[in-house]
């Protein structure tokens, strides 16, 4: 602070020298004795001085300096402004105008005020439109005047528009060196820097990126939404000189934040006005023009999460390697999300500590569309009443998910391809014998957030919406971890048609979008279908797991009706073997009990055969045809 204080009193010095020079000029006095203090202040700087600074940066020649100096004069020296009011004419006005420093100032020259060069073009100085050139008052910017006098902020007027940039926090080995690779390929820029884009998932992360690369180059870097940016080209041309003048002042980049939308013809003009250090970022960052630098920057991948998760939460890292392994597998975080995250977690007990890290991280994800609804899945495997191959199925299902983390990338797999590591998934099976009911068993043991697909909202009927739809469908659930459910299946994944018109053509394509999305989406996604055969033989072959749920026998719609009972729930005289003679599923078994329930609350009786038979005959009303007199004989 000392320096500073030492540094602005030196320059306040020299300015007050500055102005006794000008005021010998413009008096027609003598100049040597104020040139020669002049001299010796400077000697004595810990710094340039700020009058110097300006002319370095905007390369003002020396006349360009002095008409400068006498503007801030008038501002800051009563005895300048004065003087500049007596030679001013019979109106005392005390300003100065372009014709004085013409006439008193050194080596003048007319091309000091032209519109292209540096005092109006980077509005140094302002001059009354109006009047004529000699006749012109100079006023001195506001932001300039406050910087040659020691002061230097931002200018309020980019205030509103601009916040600063702090300095990155936790990152992952690839970000720091994408920024590293960034701010070396700037430094090897020998003209016009090239702007700098940055494109990918990790919005966090790109803005991380950027504070690094500005760390890199020893500039300070401000944010700016592109939304901010105004449309018509004189307000655009207006923001980039008062930017290109405080990129120079404060020696700082700008940082433009992109969202989707926020891209057009006048945005890019903007950006071919600005000088410096100039980011642009966001999800789809697009190239402005072909000198860009461009780098994407996604979110890590599951061998960095859990690294960054290892970091966050230091000594207790080792202990809960596992669960750690877990949570990098599943949920694709920002490191400093990761970071936020495990600070904000307290718990000594560690099952609650990893259940707090668990709900953080789900409810991080972005917000799934409109287009999934979610189940909450609560049902455990003793629930699930299948054959043995079935549940072993399930089983491997549920360890192929658990250790992706491990197989993939610890053991190599994903360095041989990218493609088909997602767990694609295929129950098939008639209606109600536990398709829906096995999804929430997996979410619910992997304590994953399990979404139903409604195919009705992401089938659309104008070219293009589906996949749109369906994109915004998995980029949220990349992100959240989930276990996407497709219900009926075969209506979105059905075969493709033979190309007759372009109706054919658009609907193929869809097919063809969604298997490109389905082989690269990297978590757990179940079609289910009553109708295998439907289904296209393409999406077949990229499903890693299949399995059949088969129509229950007796022995085990037995074991269902003794599961569907909720302990709280009365009884009287149940007889199960009998209840399994009705050859039904599950979905139909679990139907006809709640009606059961229901008839037998009503007349506040425990539930019994006589409920359970009224509630058979009211399910079979669905189908439209009664159940036979042996499958219900003998229930009451």
């Amino acid at each position: 602070m000392s320096g500073l204080n030492d540094w602005t009193e030196a320059n306040q010095r020299l300015l007050v020298a500055e102005f006794g020079r000008i005021r010998a000029l413009v008096s027609n006095g003598d100049t040597a004795s104020a040139s020669a203090e002049i001299d010796t202040l400077c000697a004595a700087m810990p710094a340039p001085a700020a009058i110097d600074t300006v002319a370095r940066l905007f390369q003002l020649t020396a006349f360009e300096r002095d008409v400068l100096l006498l503007a801030a004069g008038v501002e800051m020296d009563s005895l300048l402004a004065a003087l500049c009011g007596q030679t001013s004419g019979p109106a005392q006005r005390p300003w100065a105008t372009f014709g004085l420093a013409l006439a008193t100032l050194t080596d003048p020259h007319w091309s000091a005020l032209a519109p292209r060069e540096p005092l109006r073009r980077l509005r140094l100085v302002e001059v009354d439109e109006g009047a004529g050139l000699t006749a012109t008052r100079l006023k001195i910017d506001e932001r300039v005047l406050h910087f040659i006098g020691g002061l230097n902020y931002l200018d309020h007027r980019l205030a509103p528009l601009l916040e600063e940039v702090p300095g990155p926090g936790t990152m992952s080995i690839t970000h720091r060196d994408i920024a590293a690779r960034a701010a070396d390929r700037l430094r090897a820029t020998h003209e016009r820097l090239p702007s700098l884009v940055l494109s990918g998932d990790d919005i966090s992360g790109q803005q991380d990126v950027a504070a690094t690369i500005a760390a890199h180059l020893g500039v300070g870097l401000f944010r700016l939404r592109a939304r901010d940016v105004p449309a018509t080209a004189s307000e655009q041309a207006a923001l980039a000189v008062l930017w290109t003048r405080e990129a120079a002042l404060l020696g700082c980049g700008i940082f433009i934040a992109i969202e989707d939308g926020d891209v057009d013809t006048t945005l890019a003009r903007f950006i071919a006005r600005l000088a410096g250090l100039v980011i642009i970022a966001g999800r789809h960052a697009p190239a402005i023009d072909t000198d860009n630098i461009h780098y994407i920057v996604d979110r890590p991948d599951a061998p960095e999460r859990r690294r960054l998760w290892n970091e966050a939460v230091g000594v207790r890292a080792q202990a809960l390697a596992p669960a750690l392994n877990t949570l990098a597998s599943q949920y694709r975080l920002s490191a400093r999300r990761i970071a936020a995250i495990a600070a904000s977690a307290s718990d000594t007990d560690p099952d609650r500590y990893i259940a707090t890290l668990h709900h953080a991280s789900r409810v991080e994800g972005p917000a799934m569309p409109s287009l999934a609804q979610r189940i909450d899945a609560r049902a455990s495997w003793d629930d699930l009443v299948l054959p043995e191959p079935q549940r072993a199925a399930l089983q491997q299902l549920a360890v192929h998910t658990r250790h992706r983390l491990r197989v993939h990338h610890e053991w190599g797999f994903a360095d041989k391809s990218a493609r088909g590591l997602g767990i694609a998934t295929l129950f098939w099976g008639e209606s109600g014998t536990g398709k829906t009911l096995a999804a929430e068993v997996l979410a619910n043991v992997l304590d994953l957030v399990l979404y139903r697909i409604d195919l009705s909202a992401v089938v659309s009927k104008y070219i293009g919406e589906t996949e749109k739809n369906l994109r915004k469908l998995f980029d949220a659930a990349e992100d959240s971890g989930a276990v996407l459910l497709f219900d009926e299946a075969d209506a979105l994944f059905g075969k493709r048609s033979e190309v007759k018109d372009s109706h054919d053509r658009y609907a193929n394509i869809e097919v063809s979008y969604l298997l490109q999305r389905m082989e690269a989406y990297s978590g757990l996604a179940i079609l289910t279908t009553n109708h295998k055969a439907a289904l296209d033989s393409a999406f077949q072959r990229r499903i890693r797991f299949v399995v059949h749920f088969p129509f229950p026998d007796q022995a085990q719609r037995e074991i269902i009706w003794r599961a569907v009972f909720p302990a709280g729930a009365p009884l009287n005289g149940i007889d199960y073997a009998k209840l399994a003679r009705l050859d039904v599923p599950g979905g139909t078994i679990r139907n006809i009990a709640m009606s059961a329930a229901f008839l037998a609350a009503e007349t506040d009786v425990p539930i019994g055969m006589q409920q359970l038979l009224r509630g058979a005959q009211m399910e079979a009303t669905k189908r439209e045809r009664p159940y036979s007199d042996a499958e219900t004989r003998g229930w009451v």
